[in-house]
């Protein structure tokens, strides 16, 4: 019985960081579905909602960044709500306003004066759009100047309901974080463009991001990951939510360890929420890329579980094939340990920072499993 449970839990290991991929490989070389895009003849109006806290030091430079965007000024609108600021935010971005008054693209001003938390403040702005399409964009981040027109071209494939951009965090930012996650978030992109040459990406790009209004209802008010929940509701109506390679907006990553931890474990815990929020996800009937959101979004949670039982069940099964490896799991585990002395070996070094990587994700995974056990209310921004 404990061998049987150490084959499972190592395929199921096995399967979702390598095996997955794999199969989307083949899966898109074999039954790709192109998106027939093209630039449109006639730009439609689409609206940027960008929701934002507290954010002084950047929404200035954000708003700028906007408005320099080559899409035509006469079809774009720009809406900043500012959920409940306590900062200079309001002050600033009212300031804006008033200096463009009526010169296009439009910029307009929604403070709540309470904090809604930001699904509360895309609603608002959402509710307030007047444009067929919204642009969803994050007050840090900056777009390319042909970002906006990059998403919207998708929109001339009428079966394509959401488009997500690319993040591209700067070579020289993070630095230990940058290089710990590089090799995650490679993988990450490289499964979402995957994805969307099959069918459709399990999420967006919370920083860049489009959608057609009609198909945005409202958002829960604690809602933790609208940039999944949106486009998995419009893929449920039976539309496509496709990667643009060529949308880019550039961030900087934290270099705060604890900020990324508590950012990352939201995040996973999000996909708890989502499977409460949206029982659908896990009806192969209901969902048309079932396999892909299970495989992407859900079976990652629960590797760090699997570890555990196949450490385990190693260590329980005897024998000399398992004792070994279990000493070679726990010692790559561990390699980040001793990593100065290996740091002048480059296969060494990147061995320790994969081993690095796959432990603080699944060590962040195995956080959000537990917050599952955790009473009270969840952040929401």
């Amino acid at each position: 019985m404990t061998r049987t449970l150490f084959w499972i839990s190592l395929l199921f290991i096995l399967y979702t960081y390598a095996g997955y991929p794999a199969l989307l490989h083949f899966w898109s070389i074999l039954l790709p579905k192109k998106v027939r895009k093209k630039p449109l003849a006639e730009a439609p109006l689409v609206s940027v909602v960008l929701a934002a806290r507290n954010e002084e030091r950047n929404i200035a430079r954000r708003i700028e960044n906007l408005l320099d965007q080559d899409y035509p000024a006469d079809s774009m609108e720009i809406i900043v709500v500012s959920d409940g600021s306590t900062d200079a935010t309001d002050s600033i971005v009212g300031a804006l306003v008033e200096g463009r008054g009526k010169a296009a693209p439009s910029l307009r001003h929604i403070p709540l004066e309470n904090n809604r938390g930001k699904p509360g403040a895309l609603n608002a702005g959402i509710a307030a759009a007047a444009g067929e399409y919204i642009i969803f964009a994050d007050a840090r981040q900056q777009f390319e100047p042909d970002a906006i027109s990059r998403l919207v071209e998708n929109f001339s494939d009428h079966g394509v309901g959401a488009v997500s951009g690319e993040l591209v965090f700067h070579a020289d930012s993070g630095t230990a974080i940058r290089a710990d996650m590089g090799l995650y978030w490679d993988l990450e992109k490289w499964i979402r463009k995957t994805e969307s040459r099959i069918h459709s990406t399990a999420g967006a790009t919370g920083a860049i991001y489009a959608a057609r209004k009609e198909l945005v209802p409202p958002l829960p008010p604690d809602v933790i990951l609208d940039d999944v929940m949106i486009p998995m509701r419009i893929v449920l109506r039976g539309y496509r939510t496709v990667f643009e390679t060529g949308a880019v907006a550039w961030d900087t990553v934290s270099r705060d360890h604890t900020h990324e931890k508590r950012r990352k474990v939201r995040t996973l815990f999000g996909n708890y929420q989502l499977l409460r929020m949206m029982p659908g996800l896990l009806s192969p009937r209901k969902n048309p890329i079932f396999l892909q959101f299970l495989s992407h979004k859900i079976f990652r949670l629960f590797v760090p579980l699997f570890f555990i039982l196949m450490m385990a069940s190693a260590l329980a099964a005897g024998g000399a094939a398992y004792t070994i490896f279990f000493a070679a799991a726990l010692a790559a585990v561990l390699l980040p340990l001793i990593e100065k002395p290996l740091a002048g070996i480059p296969l060494m070094r990147k061995a320790c920072s994969f081993s690095r990587t796959f432990t603080s994700l699944n060590y962040f995974a195995f956080l959000a499993f537990l917050m599952l056990f955790k009473p009270g209310r969840r952040e929401v921004w």
